[in-house]
């Protein structure tokens, strides 16, 4: 009874193909691993606060709240109130959570200043 076995050539085709198959799996995920760290870096790009204006635009504030304040914000709270909850964030019933802006550099006048600046889009809807 004769054995069939593969010959030297043949096994070391099948070697090299699975070596390529590794390295290939390894640039895709280092790919995908730079990509994630590229993505996430700039969403968190830092925005310096010039005005209370252009913050609540660049910031992405009206991403959640809206064009006029019309979301997710509740205008007759006290003004420490939502000074406080602009610094130190909120995490309400259902998600999207509302950040903490103090680690990001703002200051409670900053935080009065978007206060003030979200309630009059809000008057002005």
């Amino acid at each position: 009874m004769e054995v069939d076995r593969p010959s030297f050539g043949t096994l070391r085709g099948k070697m090299k193909i699975a070596y390529f198959k590794r390295i290939g799996a390894v640039i895709a995920l280092v790919t995908v691993l730079a990509l994630v760290f590229l993505v996430s870096a700039a969403a968190q790009t830092d925005v310096k606060f010039t005005d209370a204006a252009s913050y609540y635009k660049d910031a992405k504030c009206v991403v959640c709240h809206g064009q006029k304040a019309e979301k997710k914000f509740d205008a007759d709270m006290k003004e420490e109130e939502l000074v406080e909850i602009v610094l130190k964030g909120k995490k309400p019933e259902k998600p999207p959570n509302m950040p903490a802006y103090e680690g990001k550099g703002i200051t409670a006048d900053q935080a009065k200043a978007m206060v003030v600046h979200m309630k009059q889009l809000k008057i002005t809807q």
